[in-house]
């Protein structure tokens, strides 16, 4: 009998050691003063996505706009029910917060002074927003109205259009293009910092949410019938078109993508989002493109404040269009990590495929 107790009372001592020495490498939960891991972001309120950034975000093209951002006081957001936010899919979250602005540059994204259609900085917005809400997302969209000046862009291709004796917009894009996003990129950087630094003043560390940066889709291909070519639809030279969804959006996406490795944000790829659904692109079928062909409302023209307005939804995704990315942005933050790209699958729906590592 004493020699068992020997051998029971030393495998109850190396049992003991063990489990010393797991605690002691690996921790446990039930350490004193050492706190429980938590669930989530902080403070009170329904788990919320919130979209910032420019008209890409807020909805321009989708129609269905709040009346608040509608022209009202003169603020032209045009934030839209039909905006991918407000269709996203994400596990847990009940609330969606549309913060973006119609020709938002990335300085009223930003904090300070800057305001867009009488609207203040975006992440000072936010910033009341954490103190009833508990944000999981934020999903930003900014710069092409910054140094790249896109709808300048997209005016001076329409000009090129009309002036036959001329020379096509793309000739001085490609002198200049990569110069405007190289100086657009540390603007897009400070912006998102910006709404990193927000979150962190309200006690969020970055396990507590998802921060995406995402680029743009090209509006509009060269694959476009010869009629719609046109005041009809999409009034610009080929290769106009062709320069701008090969090596313009590219070079923007590029861009967009190095501004969110110098913040610290995942990267979605749109650059590719459009595929056979372009303005114009479906010829008679234009209910199967995603985004608005060359669109001017003429009720518009008989109001003063609203006219120099008539063509602002011109060449963005529509309500469809934001239906298709928001299937691809539900995939992609599903995935929790890692950048990606929506591409059109099979199906015809836009899906998020992850960028290979390494």
């Amino acid at each position: 009998m004493r020699r068992f107790r020997w051998w029971w009372g030393a495998l109850v001592l190396a049992c003991v050691a063990a489990l010393a020495s797991f605690f002691v490498f690996f921790g446990t939960e039930s350490q004193p003063g050492r706190p429980l891991p938590r669930r989530g972001p902080p403070g009170t309120g329904p788990l919320t996505v919130v979209a910032m950034g420019d008209s890409t975000v807020s909805g321009e093209g989708a129609g269905a706009y709040t009346p608040d951002t509608d022209g009202r006081n003169g603020d032209w957001c045009h934030r839209s029910t039909n905006a991918f936010v407000q269709k996203v899919r994400v596990a847990e979250v009940t609330a969606r917060v549309n913060l973006a602005c119609s020709g938002a540059p990335a300085a009223q994204v930003a904090l300070g002074d800057a305001k867009q259609w009488g609207e203040r900085s975006q992440a000072a917005q936010l910033a009341d927003v954490v103190k009833d809400h508990r944000v999981a997302v934020v999903v930003i969209a900014v710069g092409a109205n910054d140094d790249p000046k896109f709808s300048a862009q997209v005016n001076s291709c329409f000009r090129a259009w009309f002036s036959a004796d001329g020379p096509s917009c793309n000739v001085e894009l490609k002198r200049t293009w990569q110069s405007k996003v190289d100086a657009m990129v540390p603007k897009v950087a400070n912006a998102v910092g910006d709404v990193k630094k927000v979150l962190a003043q309200a006690g969020y560390v970055p396990a507590d949410y998802q921060l995406v940066l995402q680029s743009y889709a090209t509006p509009v291909g060269p694959d476009i019938p010869p009629d719609l070519q046109s005041l009809n639809g999409c009034p610009f030279r080929t290769d106009d078109l062709q320069w701008i969804s090969t090596a313009g959006i590219s070079t923007l996406a590029a861009g967009v993508k190095q501004a969110a490795q110098q913040s610290g944000a995942r990267f979605l790829d749109l650059a590719r989002a459009g595929e056979r659904h372009e303005a114009c692109s479906g010829g008679a079928l234009a209910a199967s493109e995603w985004f608005t062909r060359l669109t001017l409302h003429l009720n518009d023209l008989t109001q003063e404040d609203r006219a120099r307005h008539a063509l602002q939804e011109s060449f963005h995704p529509n309500a469809a269009g934001h239906a298709a990315i928001a299937d691809c942005l539900s995939e992609f933050l599903a995935a929790r990590g890692g950048n990606g790209a929506c591409i059109s699958g099979p199906d015809g729906k836009l899906h998020a495929v992850p960028e290979p590592v390494g």
